[in-house]
């Protein structure tokens, strides 16, 4: 059924995404999960395919695929390692906020290098001391002639050590129109890298700390108006945020599914597969329908992104589901492999680790949740979805009829 949403453009691109991942991307899975560093050359490497472009105009040099190719590229990238699933998602999420925000000067300039993998966008908005509350950010960006001095710490920022451009949120004034967006080129006086941590999963994904002590920034660089800040953040995070990490999580639990339908067709028990076991048979029907209806509603948001209709409950429930889903499969699966995946050598307790990394970002499972009921009691603030027209050759429609 899943299949309804996809042209056989869609297919021909998941083919081609598949067929790069196995061949270029999983040869560095075990090193990426030994060293735990990052990965600015592999990165490079997959950025240079032009997936970056996804969403990006074909008059900037981008695919103009929309969301549903998107997702297809992040979930396979992701079925083969999250970690570089991840850095894709990041760099699709730094893209939004230049396409819906940017000056044509801006776009001018940015946009055709990410289409070409020349450049890698971050979006930094996280601080110690607020996560979901983006207005509790205490980042200052004083004015100052005609420029911005931006002072702060981001945390948690996807991409932060291989990125070319961050695109930062900051306070310059009070309340919620006091959150002012900028595009901050990572080698700007006065930007600093904390030294990159070890993290329980998606190893070789950069995922760390931007220190901004009195950082000019050219006023040319503000994205948007001033005290636009919050409508990049949010928009940013449920148009694209909640989407991308949804195909990372999709692809997880593709990976899981996979997984151990292999282990239980090579183990055997009693002088036959494991999975002849009926304990065990209905736990892979678990794993298997969690994954079926969980595709379901990623590529139906998608879809409804894709054709320009309002679809915010729709993105969240996908990272709702998708996100504890695969979670629960993952434990499923380690429940049939028991001992077996306690190890290194295969790769599951690998993908329990990663999955647990998609439940914080662009809202947990419980902020999901929350504005989901909003929605249902009719308390909703309205809807950020709205219209991206895609490439005609790349119509939904078009390619049925």
């Amino acid at each position: 059924m899943s299949d309804w949403f996809l042209t056989p453009y869609h297919q021909q691109l998941r083919e081609q995404v598949r067929a790069f991942a196995e061949a270029e991307v999983a040869p560095h899975v075990e090193r990426m999960e030994t060293t735990c560093g990052t990965e600015q050359e592999l990165a490079a490497r997959i950025a240079a395919q032009g997936w970056i472009g996804a969403t990006i105009d074909p008059v900037y040099g981008g695919m103009g695929a929309g969301h549903l190719a998107k997702t297809l590229i992040i979930e396979e990238l992701a079925r083969v390692d999250a970690a570089m699933g991840a850095m894709v998602q990041a760099s699709q999420l730094g893209v939004a906020k230049v396409i819906r925000y940017g000056t044509e000067e801006q776009k001018q300039r940015w946009l055709p290098r990410f289409a070409d993998g020349t450049a890698l966008p971050t979006i930094a908005v996280t601080e110690p001391v607020s996560g979901s509350h983006v207005l509790g950010m205490e980042s200052t960006a004083r004015r100052d002639g005609d420029h911005y001095v931006l002072t702060g710490r981001k945390v948690y920022v996807g991409n932060s050590h291989v990125a070319h451009v961050h695109g930062v949120v900051a306070r310059t004034g009070p309340g919620s129109r006091g959150l002012t967006a900028f595009l901050v080129e990572a080698d700007r006086p006065g930007l600093t890298l904390a030294p990159h941590p070890t993290t329980l999963g998606l190893r070789g994904f950069s995922f760390g700390e931007l220190h901004f002590d009195h950082c000019r920034i050219p006023a040319g660089n503000r994205l948007g108006g001033e005290g636009d800040g919050l409508e990049v953040a949010y928009s940013s995070s449920i148009l694209y945020g909640r989407p991308n990490l949804t195909a990372v999580a999709l692809g997880i639990h593709q990976a899981i599914a996979e997984e151990t339908v292999r282990f239980t067709t090579e183990r055997r028990r009693y002088g036959k597969p494991l999975h002849n076991l009926p304990t065990v048979k209905h736990k892979i029907g678990q794993i298997q329908s969690r994954l079926m209806t969980a595709r379901l509603a990623t590529y139906h948001a998608a879809h409804l992104l894709d054709t320009g209709r309002p679809c915010d409950t729709e993105l969240m429930n996908a990272k709702l589901i998708n996100v504890e889903w695969a979670i629960d499969s993952a434990r499923t699966a380690m429940e049939i492999h028991a001992a077996a995946g306690l190890f290194t050598d295969r790769p599951l307790e690998r993908y329990l680790r990663d999955a647990y990394h998609l439940f914080a970002p662009a809202g947990t499972s419980d902020v999901q949740l929350l504005r989901i009921a909003e929605a249902a009691l009719g308390l909703g603030k309205g809807q950020w979805s709205a219209p991206e027209p895609l490439n005609a050759d790349h119509d939904l429609t078009a390619a049925r009829t």
